[in-house]
């Protein structure tokens, strides 16, 4: 059995919890569900950074000691993920005994082993409480007369000549890029590597390790020669937290916990503290001649509408529980099904390790076009047509059917869900969870498709005897596809598996020769269901948009994601800013930008308009159940069979409208006004449906 150990980043309690903070824990959530899944043993570990000078300071603000703070604040992140329904996790405090006493044992193994590595110096320079860092003014940015915080944005403060202990951080760059260059994965991803790769090579500072400013940490376990009462430095003490749910309670490190898990330990992230994790905690570790965790995964910022979170934007403090309860709304399993469909927002839409930016119009758009339309749809037309052939069909699975013809809807379907079992898998191992998600959607449209090509309705009234083969294959379908999203999401799969009838014990299925959906029960009975994820109208989005940001001021409801396709598009008003054509249009801001939905689509059908010379009609596969219908101006520039099997970009969420009585629902992008230059190109073949961004 392998062992799979993950962390989140300690969260300081000078803050309450929000969506930054939520999206972190969720990944390594559904990382840890994944593993478990494969039969890992698996370790999850969060909590609370409670000492330092920023929580003194905000304890003295409130009339309150520090520990009257942090025993207030801190619950509130263990509750936070109580009721988001994290699974399997250990909460560690830094204020607990045990991990203060396992702070004093690195300090302690620092010294026995490597006795020089710490040392009492004066030190002055420019502080950050935001970061509880000291930088150099090539660190900072310039605001006015004032050195400012590049993360923070708020002046630093200069510490003149205060007394501290120093780790002797010099002595272990090379043995740092030693490591990285024979452990290429220790950093990921790539671009993060590269960046303290660079960092390393421009050579490192001794690190100040102690303060004493403050009293609020954990005392420095040996006397000041000049009387100095020393406190630990924040992030020395934060980062043991990793090793300290490990050891005992006698604070050594060592033990049979240490020795199972520390070899799989991966650290989950922000950028934001990428140095501290990758440079400072391996130092102090090699210092203290233990082993290094396996790896640190930073991954992006989540902005809201391209600005940071902040409390001082009310607009920007998404709250995990109010946004997962006004999601849940519409649907009879309330909040739980929201949490669901929050995290799969948050997972699908940034890539693990890029930054990513909330809109309601993207996650209104995620819900209705991939929860609601495609896997909702699929289970209610799958689970309709088992129940309602039940009395007359007895779903059996026949293997002839699939063996007789590799080109039958019933083959490809097989080698489609045993290639997203594969997939989907391999991208929760790499964590990339948004990939394994593509993979799992995939397999989605193939589902919806099968279908299609099959209308289990006609086959009835034919009395075709491949009927019951095609009624258990779309319940096989629904027990595969709650396990590929259970990581993800876990209400959805508990709920399709009590619809499928399956009471097997939740595993990841491993396909064998091509094959996966031959796993599922022979005895799953179907049940009637209801609607899991209720598309959201206008109306809807409104009352989501007001009950998460009750104190902003909504200017007007966010559009439909799928405006009614019998209304022409309107017509735009001209722009007085904007040019002619042949000059630059007014600049448009990021968020602007993001309101397009661009996707990857494969041109799978194609035809002249009659009597328009300009016009071809396209059916475009964007891998959604059914092709897309658009109508394109390319025809003087492309033959119609010229076109067939042609990757292309496509505005999938332009008001549909219908030209010449052909409705088309997209737009193709082109180079070239007034002739066709070309069409939008791709350097690698990727799915229909791939996001553009």
């Amino acid at each position: 059995m392998s062992t799979f150990y993950i962390t989140t980043p300690i969260y300081y309690v000078n803050d309450v919890p929000h969506l930054g903070h939520a999206y972190t824990t969720i990944v390594c959530d559904a990382l840890a569900r994944f593993h478990r899944m494969r039969g890992d043993d698996t370790r999850f570990l969060t909590g609370t950074d409670e000492h330092g000078q920023k929580v003194e300071e905000a304890a003295t603000k409130r009339g309150l000691t520090p520990t009257q703070l942090v025993d207030q604040v801190a619950p509130r992140f263990d509750e936070m993920w109580q009721q988001l329904g994290l699974e399997g996790y250990r909460f560690i405090r830094t204020t607990s005994e045990r991990h203060k006493a396992v702070v004093k044992t690195l300090w302690e193994r620092i010294r026995k082993y490597n006795p020089e590595q710490l040392y009492l110096a004066s030190y002055q320079g420019w502080y950050c409480v935001g970061c509880e860092a000291f930088y150099t003014e090539s660190q900072l940015e310039k605001q006015g007369d004032q050195w400012c915080c590049t993360t923070h944005k708020r002046p630093v403060a200069w510490i003149d000549k205060e007394r501290s202990w120093f780790f002797k951080l010099t002595d272990y760059a090379q043995p740092l890029l030693d490591h990285i260059e024979a452990n290429p994965d220790f950093i990921r991803p790539d671009a993060y590597r590269k960046e303290i790769v660079s960092f390393l090579q421009g050579g490192l500072k001794d690190l100040s390790v102690s303060r004493t400013s403050f009293s609020w940490g954990i005392p420095v376990p040996e006397a000041d020669p000049e009387g100095g009462k020393h406190v630990i430095y924040v992030w020395m003490d934060a980062l043991t937290n990793y090793l300290a749910d490990l050891c005992p309670d006698d604070g050594q490190i060592t033990g049979p916990d240490v020795e199972r898990y520390w070899p799989s330990a991966l650290h989950v992230i922000g950028k934001d503290i990428l140095r501290f994790h990758t440079v400072y905690w391996p130092a102090f570790l090699l210092a203290a001649k233990l082993p290094l965790p396996k790896g640190i995964f930073a991954h992006g910022w989540w902005t809201v509408r391209g600005d940071k979170i902040s409390k001082s934007i009310p607009a920007t403090r998404i709250e995990p529980l109010a946004l997962s309860e006004a999601l849940g709304a519409g649907s009879t399993l309330g909040r739980a099904i929201g949490i669901d469909a929050m995290r799969y927002y948050l997972l699908r839409e940034a890539p693990l390790g890029n930054d990513g930016d909330f809109t309601f119009e993207s996650l209104f758009g995620r819900f209705n076009a991939e929860l609601a339309n495609d896997l909702g749809n699929l289970i209610n037309r799958s689970l309709t047509l088992v129940t309602k052939f039940a009395d007359q069909v007895k779903p059996t699975r026949d293997d002839t059917l699939i063996s007789q013809n590799s080109e039958t809807p019933h083959f490809q379907i097989e080698i489609a869900a045993a290639e997203a079992c594969r997939a989907a898998a391999q991208q929760f191992e790499a964590i990339h969870p948004s990939r394994a998600l593509e993979a799992i959607w995939r397999f989605i449209g193939v589902a919806n498709r099968y279908i299609d090509q099959t209308q289990p309705w006609t086959m009835a009234k034919a009395n075709d005897p491949a009927l019951p083969h095609v009624l258990w294959t779309l319940q096989a379908s629904l027990w595969l596809i709650a396990r590929l999203v259970a990581p993800v999401l876990p209400t959805t799969a508990q709920t399709i598996r009590s619809w499928v009838g399956d009471t097997t014990p939740l595993a990841w299925p491993i396909p064998t020769e091509s094959r996966v959906l031959d796993q599922a029960p022979a005895n799953l009975v179907a049940s009637t269901p209801s609607p899991i994820f209720p598309r959201l109208d206008d109306k809807a989005q409104a009352a989501i948009v007001a009950k998460v940001l009750p104190d902003v001021a909504v200017v007007a409801a966010a559009p439909s994601a799928t405006p009614d396709a019998g209304k022409p598009a309107p017509k735009p008003k001209a722009d007085k800013a904007a040019k002619t054509e042949d000059g630059p249009l007014a600049p448009i801001t990021f968020p602007e930008f993001q309101k397009l939905e661009l996707r990857v689509g494969k041109v799978v059908k194609a035809a002249a308009v009659p009597k328009a010379k300009k016009l071809l009609h396209l059916h475009v596969d964007l891998g959604e159940p059914e092709p897309r219908s658009i109508v394109a101006g390319i025809a003087e520039a492309y033959a119609p069979e010229a076109l067939v099997g042609k990757q292309v970009i496509v505005v999938a969420n332009l008001v549909p409208a219908t030209i010449r009585d052909i409705p088309s629902n997209g737009m193709i992008l082109a180079a070239g006004d007034a002739t066709i230059l070309g069409l939008s190109a791709l350097d690698a073949d990727v799915p229909p449906g791939t996001r553009v961004r």
